[in-house]
């Protein structure tokens, strides 16, 4: 199911009643959600991820825009005839009931044509259990499950219907580092085998990355930036997605340009013909380093991780704006650890140019 989202806004009103500002939570949203994809809607703690969401689905009227799934438009349409399937944070899973009988409640409440026999009921969810792999415990509680399968649960619950789409509200959240790694590649499984239309919340750029066909980045409300997470990745429209995006982050140094050579602090580090003289935000990705006895740039070696098939070599730079530049070069590499100093040479497609005031993006040829 092709969900498109239309210029769509929503505005709550201010918390001070002496105000008449409204709080803009999404602006001017238009995005088209891909039939059969999974999209990773990312970005900071309220940039609005989740009021899309619930716009999507229909707990929210948005104050502007439209909604359509397919050719239909819902914006009107109450969230029970939407066809949605939404997973919380949180489960909200009923404490009192079997995850057989969890897993059928939404089928209960079906009327008329698609009103199903309990045989029908079990039926469907025996097949949803099966899909996420938690059919041999169909006759327990949700007390009796690790966080992992309670969220399992609430996936197969979302999925019994058959919605024509899947929301996921930050499903992750609440489990431990090497649950939610599992429980990410389940979610991508599930998603391929049924096909459905899924959007995925989260603020974790890691499992955005890893699991999305497409990445949407929010900010304050605003659409920042679209694309596959290789390409936002590799070309970041301006320096909140570099920033925002990578891990260890992006390095990012006052510099200027002048005659075509980007200077950081003293160093002459590189040529950036077609980008115009001026002060600028110089980005430099943590694989974006090589060591270099002659490299141009110049900085104070701080230690050296061993991280097996990497080294990480932690540096710093007066020009950069974080106290700690993490360069991530081969294991291959020695580094010299009595050094002062410690010199690099850059890859040209791992440097990024950014407007001082506006971040936005300077082009230059690589």
């Amino acid at each position: 199911m092709k969900v498109v989202l239309q210029n769509l806004s929503k505005a709550f009103p201010s918390r001070n009643k002496k105000s008449k500002d409204e709080v803009i939570a999404v602006n001017d949203f238009t995005f088209e959600i891909p039939d059969g994809k999974l999209i990773g809607l990312l970005g900071p703690s309220g940039c609005g991820k989740s009021t899309t969401l619930n716009l999507i689905c229909g707990l929210q009227k948005p104050t502007s825009g439209r909604i359509f799934f397919g050719e239909d438009d819902v914006t009107d349409l109450p969230a029970e005839h939407r066809g949605v399937g939404l997973v919380f944070q949180n489960y909200a899973l009923y404490p009192h009931l079997t995850v057989r009988q969890n897993i059928c409640f939404p089928l209960e409440n079906l009327k008329g044509k698609d009103k199903l026999s309990k045989a029908q009921m079990e039926q469907k969810a025996l097949a949803v259990a099966k899909l996420v792999q938690i059919d041999e415990l169909m006759d327990r509680k949700p007390s009796e499950l690790s966080g992992g399968q309670q969220q399992r649960v609430a996936i197969a619950r979302a999925l019994v219907k058959m919605p024509r789409v899947l929301l996921l509200d930050e499903p992750l959240s609440n489990l431990d580092a090497r649950l939610r790694l599992q429980t990410r590649e389940e979610i991508k499984r599930i998603q391929k085998e049924t096909g459905i239309t899924t959007v995925f919340v989260t603020h974790d750029q890691d499992e955005a990355m890893s699991i999305s066909d497409l990445i949407v980045v929010m900010k304050d409300g605003v659409l920042q930036q679209i694309g596959r997470p290789q390409q936002v990745y590799d070309d970041p429209a301006n320096l909140f997605v570099a920033k925002f995006l990578g891990t260890p982050p992006i390095s990012v140094f006052d510099g200027r340009v002048a005659d075509g050579r980007l200077f950081i602090g003293e160093n002459d580090v590189m040529d950036v013909n077609g980008a115009p003289d001026g002060e600028v935000c110089a980005g430099i990705r943590p694989e974006g380093f090589v060591l270099d006895k002659d490299g141009p740039l110049v900085c104070r070696l701080n230690g050296v991780e061993v991280m097996g098939r990497d080294i990480s070599i932690l540096a710093s730079h007066s020009a950069c704006e974080a106290p700690v530049i993490r360069a991530i070069v081969s294991s291959d590499n020695t580094v010299e650890r009595a050094e002062d100093s410690v010199r690099f040479a850059l890859k040209r497609h791992k440097v990024f140019l950014f407007e001082k005031e506006s971040g936005k993006r300077i082009a230059f040829q690589v």
